[in-house]
């Protein structure tokens, strides 16, 4: 995907996001994040979403105050403050193109990260407010294969990153709506991912929206087509948590 695909992305499951809230109501439970209404919800992905903004704004290149540090608005403003969120969002990032140097948590310190990032975790946050509202809709293919190559990217930054580690066990996801297929191995070094058709001591096919809600955690792995040793599915789920 490009720069501009991410901000579309952004704009069109923001929106969504938005309309599912409303549907759901402040209250409602996210089943996906089981201590979060969807209230919650829209102050994490709101915060989230103005701070970025103001990095992009800003051409910040440290991180400075964090998002978390900030108060989201009382409940009977949150669905509207959310919303006009995304736009400022979409902007700063349309006007600064891929190219800008940004802080990041990673090594690539441009706002193309903070683009695909930000289209990454809104369709994922989208996805929970649609379960709020019993009503879901799958993840958009070309995102979806895209966010399943960004996790893997992103999860040697993460603070636990240590603990994705293991003896060698392969696990081999392979999406069945179109062209994706990784092998993901613990190694005793950390976690080694290739994009190939290869055995896993587990397989697990299905479409790319499936896997990618798997693997952050919002589908069980009865959602896909399991082979071979499914109790490495259920310590995946254990080793890669947010």
């Amino acid at each position: 995907m490009n720069h501009d695909e991410y901000v579309g992305a952004i704009r069109r499951d923001g929106a969504a996001l938005a309309d599912a809230a409303r549907r759901a109501g402040l209250d409602a439970r996210v089943p996906s994040c089981p201590l979060w209404s969807v209230s919650d919800l829209l102050g994490h992905i709101g915060r989230i979403h103005r701070w970025v903004a103001q990095i992009t704004v800003d051409n910040a290149t440290a991180r400075g105050a964090h998002w978390s540090e900030a108060e989201p608005p009382p409940d009977d403003e949150r669905i509207e403050w959310f919303a006009a969120g995304v736009p400022i969002l979409a902007d700063a990032l349309a006007n600064a193109g891929p190219d800008l140097g940004l802080w990041s948590w990673t090594p690539d310190e441009t706002s193309g990260f903070w683009a695909r990032r930000q289209a990454n975790e809104t369709a994922m946050h989208c996805f929970d407010a649609q379960l709020a509202a019993d009503a879901t809709a799958p993840i958009e293919r070309v995102l979806a294969v895209d966010g399943i190559d960004e996790l893997f990217d992103l999860i040697p930054y993460w603070p636990l990153a240590d603990r994705v580690r293991g003896a060698g066990e392969t696990l081999h996801f392979h999406c069945t709506d179109g062209d994706g297929e990784w092998l993901a191995q613990l190694s005793s070094e950390g976690l080694v991912v290739t994009r190939e058709h290869a055995k896993g001591h587990v397989a697990a096919r299905g479409t790319a929206s499936d896997l990618l809600l798997f693997l952050y955690g919002r589908v069980e792995a009865d959602t896909l087509d399991v082979f071979g040793d499914a109790a490495l599915l259920a310590r995946w789920r254990e080793l890669v948590t947010w």
